[in-house]
């Protein structure tokens, strides 16, 4: 299945990006635009095609595929595609309230960031609130973009490209990415360790389909678990090892 305003909503996106490296006056960089480009194709894959439609219809753990690439793939892609110029003419006009400057202050710091974050990730991962966006489409479609805004918001501190909500230190981002995976690990171990099916839908279609739900239901926390740790363990890599090239850089 093809949701055309998905489509549409990355076409809009894309045509954004382009037009402000085109008022630029200059092209953009290779890995920006692999980075933005990607980002977009892994969002419209998982909201998009089979894999939709497996989570959508049969199997718990095609489900978590699908919100692991919508928060741990999208979102770090999107944010290192896009140029910090293009951020800071956008928010230069929404900042300009003070009550909206310190509110994007207060949210974009560490704590509150992750804390938004695992709110996100545990409410919409309750029995209520899943089995709701399972049963209405337009939920679903709102379950989706909270999460990618949460997970944005939880990148920021590391990979924000503004000037205006800059990111963290580097040593403060090692700091930061060491806990980022917690509030995942946490709603994975319970998925994991629960004894009976969560999520009614899904005991129904894998019955249809003679599959055992619990273990599909496991299968799609151990998904959750495992890049809750590498991901982070991922970037943390990347982040270390450029504090060190700048510091060698500084010192020379």
């Amino acid at each position: 299945m093809i949701h055309a305003e998905s489509v549409v909503g990355a076409a809009a996106l894309l045509a954004v990006w382009a037009a402000a490296w085109r008022r630029r006056g200059v092209p953009p960089p290779a890995w920006s635009l692999i980075a933005f480009v990607a980002g977009l194709l892994v969002g419209l894959g998982a909201v998009n095609g089979p894999l939709h439609d497996l989570a959508e219809q049969a199997l718990f753990s095609a489900h978590m595929v699908q919100h692991l690439l919508l928060m741990l793939v999208v979102p770090p892609l999107l944010l290192a595609g896009t140029p910090g110029f293009m951020v800071d003419a956008i928010l230069a006009r929404l900042l300009r309230p003070t009550a909206v400057r310190r509110v994007a202050r207060a949210v974009t710091h560490p704590v509150p960031a992750l804390s938004l974050y695992a709110a996100a990730l545990i409410v919409w991962h309750l029995p209520a609130p899943f089995t709701r966006a399972l049963a209405a489409e337009g939920w679903h479609a709102f379950e989706h973009l909270v999460l990618v805004a949460a997970a944005c918001l939880a990148w920021w501190p590391v990979l924000s490209p503004s000037r205006l909500l800059p990111p963290l230190h580097y040593g403060a981002q090692l700091l930061y990415l060491f806990v980022f995976g917690v509030p995942m690990t946490v709603v994975a171990a319970m998925i994991t360790g629960a004894e009976q099916v969560l999520y009614p839908f899904y005991a129904e279609a894998a019955r249809s389909l003679g599959v055992d739900a619990l273990a599909d239901q496991r299968l799609g926390g151990i998904i959750m678990w495992v890049p809750a740790g590498v991901v982070p363990l991922a970037a943390f890599t990347v982040v270390f090892f450029r504090w060190a090239s700048a510091e060698a850089d500084d010192a020379e």
